[in-house]
């Protein structure tokens, strides 16, 4: 991926997070990033493809702050637990990440194209952690007879609702911490001494 490009993809996250999706316009980005709008339209051939591209690149960005989780030598429901307790921190990249995602979020509602990628990266982000809960059962720190992708499903809808409410300022982000810690352990079933 270009310079360029990705200055614009960081110029689009911005404005999303700050001012949402509806008023959005290239020519807005094109004064944010520094560039042209024709450079716009060549890179993305209008608002539309600006928009999924940034939904990529925001979930592109997640990804480095939560897999730093998995780099570390933790069982995997500790992974698990750190890496949904990343998606919670106050830093500026992360909030105007997760501030720009819940913008998107609420966009597909009504465009049926962001709606199908949206709905890819949430599988795939439920995916990765059914694939920490199994092997937090293998190791016995998690019930087995919990449903790993429905508990994955439950345990990322937490965390988009609680980055709404932290975003918002009606819960702090050491309460959306304990709440998340809270809904993992009664998700996985398991008494508290048993883990991390």
């Amino acid at each position: 991926m270009s310079d360029r490009h990705t200055q614009i993809l960081q110029a689009a996250a911005r404005l999303i997070a700050r001012h949402g999706v509806r008023g959005l316009r290239v020519e807005e980005v094109s004064a944010e990033a520094g560039v042209s709008t024709a450079l716009i339209y060549y890179h993305f051939k209008g608002r539309g493809g600006l928009l999924r591209h940034t939904l990529e690149h925001i979930n592109r960005r997640a990804i480095l702050y939560t897999d730093v989780a998995l780099d570390t030598s933790a069982d995997a429901r500790t992974q698990l637990t750190d890496m949904l307790l990343l998606e919670l921190q106050d830093d500026p990249h992360v909030r105007e990440n997760s501030a720009a995602w819940g913008e998107l979020r609420a966009t597909a509602v009504f465009d049926p194209d962001l709606r199908e990628q949206l709905a890819a990266a949430t599988s795939r982000w439920v995916d990765d952690l059914a694939h920490l809960i199994r092997r937090a059962q293998a190791a016995g720190l998690a019930a087995p007879e919990a449903d790993p992708e429905a508990t994955a499903e439950r345990l990322t809808a937490l965390v988009e609702g609680l980055s709404e409410r932290w975003l918002s300022g009606t819960t702090s982000l050491r309460r959306a911490h304990q709440l998340l810690r809270d809904a993992i352990t009664l998700e996985l079933r398991q008494p508290p001494h048993s883990h991390k």
